[in-house]
């Protein structure tokens, strides 16, 4: 085998040639998606002919993949800093917060459903942030502190479009409405339908970092979204908002 190999060069440089030209193809097919099965997939596919261009002796795909390889922890890094950013956050997580008692928490879920409700109605855009068990303090941007008692008027007063901090996200911490006006990290999945606005990708962007649950409102057709772990279920009735609402706060953040 070794001798057919050594006495057949010009087939192993267009078997060199052709294999690097089929792995930058699959690498730029990877570029279009994030999807994290397929970048494990194609990571497998390089080790794979790591192993067989060392075994072939086939040069410029050795040399490429010595060089690839050299710097596949930089790489493994950047592909994957979403899940390091929220794995970092999660040790972080703040075990000391305050409890809710149930009536408490029903009570704040009635006013959420009831203010969603109202914007819903008026077609008025709306962004709410409900932290649980991480903290979304670090990832936030700009923002007017409140610290109020959650009611469904002062979350409606706040997105009416003359207030001056209607743009951006309500903050509901702790069971207190603590911040209003906040901007938020937009998601950069590029599978993401574009024609989604700014405040739904805000709140993809959000859940894709941290486990907050975030409700928006649509300005133009007035629907109800919920985005949570960096997906968002569109379309949601009133009542299916409500059930949403207990089954993603209730185990985590209401005692």
């Amino acid at each position: 085998m070794t001798d057919f190999l050594q006495n057949s060069g010009w087939l192993l440089d267009l078997l060199d040639i052709a294999l690097v030209a089929f792995l930058i193809y699959r690498f730029l097919l990877l570029l279009k998606g994030t999807v994290t099965s397929r970048l494990l997939l194609g990571l497998a596919v390089l080790l794979l002919s790591y192993v067989i261009s060392h075994v072939t002796g086939v040069q410029t795909l050795s040399w490429l993949l010595d060089n690839l390889f050299g710097s596949v922890i930089l790489l493994l890094v950047i592909i994957f800093q979403h899940d390091i950013r929220r794995a970092l956050v999660t040790i972080r997580r703040n075990r000391a917060a305050p409890e809710l008692d149930k009536e408490e928490g029903g009570e704040i879920i009635e006013e959420l459903v009831a203010a969603t409700e109202a914007l819903a109605v008026k077609k008025i855009g709306a962004l709410i942030v409900i932290e649980r068990g991480m903290s979304i303090d670090s990832f936030l941007a700009v923002g007017t502190e409140i610290d109020a008692k959650v009611t469904s008027e002062l979350i409606t007063s706040i997105f009416l479009p003359y207030s001056p901090i209607h743009d951006g996200a309500v903050i509901i911490q702790k069971g207190k409405l603590t911040k209003a006006g906040c901007f938020l990290p937009l998601t950069q999945n590029p599978e993401i339908s574009k024609a989604l606005g700014t405040r739904h990708r805000a709140a993809i962007g959000l859940s894709e970092i941290v486990d907050a649950v975030v409700v928006v409102v649509s300005e133009e057709t007035g629907k109800i979204s919920v985005a949570v772990g960096g997906r968002i279920t569109r379309d949601l009735e009133l009542n299916t908002l409500r059930k949403v609402l207990k089954r993603l706060l209730e185990p985590r953040w209401l005692k």
